[in-house]
């Protein structure tokens, strides 16, 4: 079972039921709620919970759906698809290009679906409901010595449906690849409602059922996979990236690869390995069956310190070929940001003077000792001897190979090295690659840095060459950015500072991914190599695949969703980047009081409001996650308690996207009263929400405006009154 199901619901007795507002559409709510046995939410304030993610971008759905079930999904999707209206399926709503957010009724898996339903350690395989988070299934199969190989950075409060509709992968991406090589098999929901088993099958039975003309939604599929197995072989593979991360438009690459035996049986194909990517646009996943892997060993990690980024970037290849599990780069701005942290200052402080970047180079290893001798191996080649000398430059925990210092030919480029071999200082190392991310997310300025074009994937050999010209785009639109994450894979994680309110900075945005993605196609990258193409960046795969394979993305789409009504517009439709902006030249603040408190940070309270950026990082259960943040979230399982839904729906009703005030009743009741005050948000969010401070905010002015109810007075009053 997952280990996020909810206690004691702290409401039990009160006048709360997560709603709140005007219910348009009344028909509609009627008509699923005949079908369905979970909740059909089409209020104001539900709708405003999933009218974003952790993108930049934000778009009202129709309403929300919280499925119990296979059927409850399939009743939805066949009332929808035979009303024309659009569905759009929903984990943990963790993505970062946009693409679960839009104008349909969206079905949040997450809620009552999200089981581990079965383990077979023998197999090494797990059965799991779609919204199950990756960190539960982990915890449930940890114990085995077994995990789900990719591991997304948010995998504790992300659903394994939404990683297989993004194919995500992670840090360690150089051993497990994407999470398409681990599906088995799919149950899934056509557009229709009809309830489909995707696994292996014959090309040549594809071929038998195959008809593009039939009435039903399988024989029209299987006929357009065949036609691209047969017609469109050439052109996937001339444009297709040859890339561990690719994971824009369509999984055609490896369709096309496990028909020619390269992944199996030849011949033989998996259809929901063609769901891995595919961002709800072909159907929703309801059940997947995935394979598991050995957690390693033991691991070893070296930071490698480098006087300039580019000279970092110039010594991924050679370091790749001593077979690390992961390469991870850090430049100047991360560390900076890292050493204004306690945490890490001492860590930082550490590195030699003049340190600008540093690579992070972690091993997996049968066993202490050959971690050490991997790391030593890899220091004896990369940062040399002094003057030339063979050996390393630096001391290490065991002495190198004989001949490691001429492992690889490429020229010696780092300054200095650390190691790390317990547990504890490993953590050390990683926890201070992510920690600058935090305080770069936490800006209340106008200007943040905007996830629209971090996720591309470039050839490791062409990364100095990709940086030095990306470093030049920003310089050319007066902006700077960090640069860090993946570097093994080609896959750096670039946020550009940007003010998505100035519609000049909008038009930079547009510039910088335009002139970025012809550099990627160039240097034969892909758009995205991890985060999806949403609304961020579908506009580009036509650029990366031309003509021809864009039009077979689209027939492939029209053959699973004739009325393109699951998820439209992403992967091959007609978003603009620009559109559906959450903070944009129209949007505007208006509390409507003037705060009581001090606010210490730039824009004041007005910062604090519009800081979140929906990672979610509050719905994470207390087993996998630990911290504090979000108590009410964890005990009632509702977006609404968590420190994120309230971030939205203050931020709604203070720019108009609510009809209510934030001073309103019933706002103020469903919204604000049961965050506890406890602070767990200012301490564990990422971005350091400090929602207790708000509330205190709002209940004043509440109090202003309406006056003191008996109950506050009296509990106000306790002490002198007891």
């Amino acid at each position: 079972m997952a280990t996020n199901t909810p206690g004691p619901d702290p409401t039990d007795g009160g006048d709360f039921d997560y709603t709140g507002g005007a219910v348009e559409r009344p028909d509609l709510v009627d008509a699923l709620d005949r079908r369905v046995a979970g909740d059909v939410r089409f209020d104001d304030y539900s709708k405003r919970l999933y009218a974003t993610d952790a993108s930049a971008y934000e778009a009202t759905p129709i309403g929300v759906v919280i499925p119990e079930s296979t059927a409850d999904v399939a009743a939805v999707h066949e009332y929808c698809f035979e009303e024309g209206i659009p569905v759009l399926p929903r984990g943990g709503g963790t993505s970062l290009a946009g693409q679960t957010v839009n104008e349909a009724v969206v079905l949040d898996l997450t809620g009552e679906m999200d089981d581990v339903l079965s383990t077979d350690p023998a197999a090494e395989t797990a059965r799991v409901q779609a919204g199950a988070y990756v960190g539960d299934l982990n915890a449930a199969v940890e114990g085995d010595g077994l995990k789900f190989a990719p591991d997304p950075a948010w995998r504790d409060k992300s659903a394994v449906g939404g990683a297989i509709g993004n194919n995500s992968t992670g840090s360690h991406s150089l051993k497990y690849g994407k999470t398409d090589h681990y599906v088995e098999e799919l149950e899934v929901v056509l557009a229709d409602g009809t309830v489909a088993t995707f696994g292996e099958v014959a090309v040549e039975e594809l071929r038998e059922s195959a008809d593009p003309d039939a009435d039903e939604l399988l024989p029209r599929i299987h006929a357009e996979v065949v036609r691209i197995l047969d017609e469109e072989a050439d052109r996937i593979d001339e444009r297709f990236p040859e890339l561990k991360r690719n994971v824009s438009g369509y999984n055609l690459d490896r369709l096309l690869a496990e028909y020619r035996g390269e992944h199996g049986e030849e011949g033989v194909v998996n259809l929901g390995r063609l769901m891995a990517g595919s961002e709800g646009t072909l159907a929703t996943v309801t059940e997947a069956t995935v394979s598991l892997v050995e957690i390693p060993e033991t691991k070893a990690v070296a930071l490698l310190t480098y006087a300039d980024l580019l000279d970092a970037m110039e010594d991924v290849a050679a370091c790749l070929e001593h077979d690390p599990a992961a390469v991870e780069v850090m430049d100047d701005v991360l560390l900076g940001l890292a050493a204004d942290t306690p945490e890490f200052e001492d860590v930082v402080g550490m590195l030699p003077d003049g340190t600008d970047s540093v690579l992070l180079v972690e091993f997996y290893a049968d066993s202490d000792a050959a971690g050490k001798q991997k790391v030593a191996d890899l220091i004896a080649d990369r940062v040399g001897g002094e003057e030339g000398a063979d050996g390393p430059a630096v001391d290490t925990a065991t002495e190198p190979r004989s001949g490691a210092a001429e492992t690889t030919s490429h020229p010696r480029r780092a300054v200095h090295a650390m190691e790390a071999h317990d547990p504890a200082k490993r953590d050390r190392f990683w926890k201070m690659r992510k920690a600058g991310l935090p305080i770069l997310l936490s800006r209340t300025t106008d200007e943040k840095h905007i996830s629209f074009i971090e996720d591309c994937a470039i050839p490791p050999e062409h990364l100095p060459e990709y940086t030095r010209e990306f470093q030049q785009i920003l310089e050319d639109n007066d902006t700077f950015a960090t640069f860090y994450a993946h570097a093994g894979p080609g896959v750096l994680h670039v946020r550009p500072l940007i003010n998505t309110k100035d519609v000049d900075d909008v038009d930079a945005m547009v510039d910088i991914a335009d002139r970025v993605t012809d550099a990627v196609v160039r240097l034969g990258g892909s758009v995205s190599g991890e985060h999806g193409d949403g609304r961020a960046r579908t506009q580009w795969n036509r650029k990366l695949y031309g003509d021809d394979l864009w039009e077979s993305f689209r027939d492939l789409k029209t053959a699973f969703d004739p009325d393109w009504l699951l998820n439209p517009g992403n992967v091959c439709g007609d978003f603009d980047m620009r559109e559906n902006l959450r903070f944009d030249a129209d949007y505007e603040y208006d509390a409507g009081f003037d705060p009581a408190m001090e606010w210490a940070v730039d824009n004041g309270m007005q910062g604090m409001v519009e800081l979140c950026h929906g990672c979610g990082g509050c719905r994470g259960p207390q087993e996998t996650t630990g911290g504090v943040m979000c108590p009410t979230y964890r005990a009632a399982d509702e977006e609404i308690q968590a420190t994120r839904g309230r971030a939205n729906m203050l931020r709604g009703a203070i720019s108009g996207e609510l009809p209510d005030d934030p001073t309103d009743d019933e706002f103020v009741t469903e919204v604000m009263d049961l965050c506890v005050g406890c602070k767990g948000c200012k301490v564990d969010c990422p971005s350091g929400v400090d929602m207790a401070k708000l509330k205190a905010e709002v209940e004043h002015a509440h109090h202003e405006e309406h006056g003191v109810d008996l109950r506050t007075r009296l509990l106000g009053r306790f002490e002198s009154l007891a």
